[in-house]
């Protein structure tokens, strides 16, 4: 129990120290960055499959022709997996900073009590979601690369289907999401000065920064048609820096659990 006595005055420290409105506002831009980055799933790409099945039909002797393939691919236009995917990462910053702002509003014993058995809940679920989304990614890769070497009609098909990205408005959407992202980091070095100190949390800010940076460079360099395939490869990539954390914050939940299970003992 006298080991824990200094970490408790160092918390407290912070605590008093802490420009909470800066807080407040670093924690808001957070979770709207969360919130942008989920926000791509009301913009996923749809297809017209029906439209594509009878170009394919009527010309089973030969090629379908651009304009059949224009009409099948309407409605393409969304920044696909990637994005979305990005707010596994953002999850973990978000609930980060919900621990430090429980650590404020609640008392210490009760806030060391309860941390570890929340985190260890949040990383099964993360994981869980990550490996499922993980497949559901790989599932689309594949899909495409067979589109695209299941001659004569399978390219024609991934053309159709996704083959026209709307990389513009993919890229405004991560634009904003950097935007939020980078303010809310800035915004909690200015409320507080030794939140550089905790090496978790600049690793968790880092690397949803970076995750935001690979989606952006995935989706940017390559040429437009094959844009939906790197899409795919930075959702998977994403998913599994999520489930790195998932991990991460699983171990690091094992101490907080064991402290919580044993009985408390009054000092003297």
């Amino acid at each position: 129990m006298l080991g824990r006595a200094p970490r408790e005055r160092a918390g407290r420290k912070v605590v008093e120290t802490l420009r909470l409105p800066l807080f407040v506002v670093a924690a808001v831009l957070v979770v709207l960055a969360l919130f942008v980055d989920v926000g791509g799933l009301l913009i996923h790409p749809t297809s017209q499959p029906a439209a594509l099945q009878t170009a394919v039909g009527q010309h089973g002797q030969g090629a379908v022709t651009a304009d059949q393939l224009a009409a099948a691919s309407q409605g393409q236009s969304a920044p696909g997996l990637g994005i979305p995917y990005l707010a596994l990462v953002d999850a973990v910053l978000v609930f980060t900073i919900a621990i430090i702002a429980a650590g404020i509003f609640f008392p210490q014993s009760l806030e060391g009590r309860l941390q570890g058995i929340a985190t260890l809940v949040f990383a099964v679920l993360l994981v869980l979601a990550a490996i499922g989304l993980v497949f559901v990614a790989i599932a689309k890769l594949l899909l495409m690369l067979g589109l695209l070497v299941a001659f004569p009609f399978g390219p024609l098909i991934y053309l159709a289907i996704f083959g026209f990205f709307d990389r513009a408005r993919a890229d405004v959407i991560l634009s904003l999401s950097m935007l939020l992202k980078v303010a809310g980091a800035v915004c909690l070095v200015l409320a507080q000065q030794r939140f550089l100190e905790n090496v978790g949390l600049v690793l968790i800010v880092l690397t949803t920064l970076a995750a935001t940076v690979v989606v952006s460079f995935l989706l940017g360099f390559p040429p437009i048609v094959l844009v939906s395939i790197t899409d795919a490869i930075a959702a998977i990539v994403v998913a599994v820096l999520a489930i790195i954390w998932a991990v991460v914050l699983l171990v690091g939940s094992i101490p907080g659990i064991l402290s919580a299970l044993r009985p408390q003992k009054s000092l003297a």
